[in-house]
């Protein structure tokens, strides 16, 4: 089990009351938000970094990412050795 710390977070009663609709677990609900958001933004980064250094992505390679997001194709390179 990872370390925890408790921390007071203000929320709208609005979304309190939906969040509450939602899960049982809130603590474990925003610790999943916070989580993604954080791989959204670090994802956000690289990306970023990877267009400084090797220049935008071309149609190209963003379809074929779009696809691979999507489910519509496999990274290219991947095989299944099933």
């Amino acid at each position: 089990m990872s370390a925890t710390t408790r921390i007071t977070v203000t929320l709208p009663t609005e979304q309190v009351a939906e969040l509450r609709k939602l899960t049982d677990n809130v603590s474990g609900y925003v610790a999943e938000a916070v989580s993604r958001r954080i791989r959204h933004q670090l994802l956000g980064d690289d990306l970023r970094r990877h267009q400084e250094e090797s220049g935008a992505f071309t149609d190209g390679e963003l379809a074929e990412a779009r696809a691979w997001i999507l489910g519509d194709a496999a990274p290219v390179g991947h095989t299944d050795a099933a």
